[in-house]
């Protein structure tokens, strides 16, 4: 058995790779070495706490255990972080009993103790893990930073700690790579849009790519419905207002039911696409259940789907009615 060991300073490579996974760079690439890490000069009476390999779930811990001595047992969840990986089951029992066993930790530690995440909860069995390894499992707090007070309050988690919020930095800080993620369907769909509506085309879709990967999260608490769906497709109704407004100015000398026809168009495709992008949300945030999502995506995906369909039917219909003369 190999310990490893870890620091509690992130060097200049480190904050260089938190960027490149900020902007999506090589996703599902930026793991650390699953195993057992010594932390200073642990004894066998010091604390383990448990994550993921996932680079930044371990450099949040390892960073906000400054100043302790302790041990860090590294889950294999194929570099996702802990609640992801909990929901997927990389970070669960069977990993936690197979790393605790590998690692001889019983043979490292006097005492019975594992710190975990407790966003990491859902993958757990807690009493499968004492049963089996004879360990028991604490869940500490929310966030790797109030560690040290935990610790320091004896182990236990007031409900600030135990609260998950998702402040505007930690949406800001996730834009970069949503808009990396969708940008070839962007560029995609602004050519098509360009070539079909000119210049305006192209800013129908360039309003909905950031309305719902832009807008979307710096109004999420302040938009109406619990929804990821549904919020989205309140973004969509807001950049529709602008939108009709220049369409009007636009195509102010056309057929009334041509212009009807193309100003719903503009409604339903910015409600389905962003509300589309809104239900995407739900994999960057903790708020969301598995069954929730799932519920969201039988729920409305249909709906957007149609939303887009009769969209494209209307705009097909003006169109043709222009060119014949009707």
């Amino acid at each position: 058995m190999v310990m490893l060991k870890a620091g509690t300073e992130l060097t200049t490579a480190d904050k260089m790779e938190h960027l490149l996974i900020r902007l999506g760079y090589k996703r599902g690439e930026h793991k650390v070495e699953p195993g057992l890490y010594s932390l200073g000069d642990p004894t066998d009476m010091s604390p383990v706490f448990v994550t993921a390999n996932y680079k930044l779930s371990f450099d949040a811990l390892r960073t906000g255990l400054k100043g302790m001595d302790a041990y860090i047992l590294v889950l294999d969840t194929k570099g996702i972080n802990v609640w992801c990986a909990a929901g997927k089951g990389t970070f669960g029992t069977e990993e936690l009993v197979a790393r605790i066993s590998s690692s001889r930790l019983e043979e490292i530690v006097r005492h019975r103790e594992l710190i975990l995440p407790q966003l990491g909860a859902p993958g757990i069995a807690a009493h499968e893990v004492k049963r089996r390894t004879g360990f028991n499992v604490i869940y500490g707090p929310v966030r790797a930073s109030d560690i040290k007070t935990f610790m320091e309050g004896g182990k236990k988690a007031d409900e600030k700690m135990r609260t998950v919020t998702f402040p505007m930095k930690e949406r800001l800080v996730l834009i970069p790579v949503e808009l990396k993620n969708f940008f070839i369907y962007a560029l995609a769909f602004c050519i098509l849009g360009y070539l079909t509506a000119g210049p305006f085309g192209l800013m129908v879709v360039l309003s909905i790519y950031l309305g719902g990967l832009v807008l979307f999260p710096i109004l999420f608490p302040y938009l109406p419905t619990k929804d990821y769906s549904t919020k989205g497709m309140f973004v969509g109704g807001l950049i529709s207002i602008p939108l009709i407004a220049v369409a009007l100015c636009k195509w102010k000398g056309i057929d009334t039911i041509d212009l009807v026809a193309y100003e719903i168009s503009i409604v339903l495709y910015s409600l389905a696409f962003t509300g589309y992008l809104g239900l995407n949300w739900t994999g960057a945030t903790p708020y969301p259940s598995r069954s929730s999502v799932r519920r969201e995506i039988f729920r409305y995906i249909p709906v957007m789907a149609l939303f887009a369909i009769v969209a494209t039917v209307l705009t097909l219909l003006a169109a043709l009615f222009r060119s014949g003369g009707w």
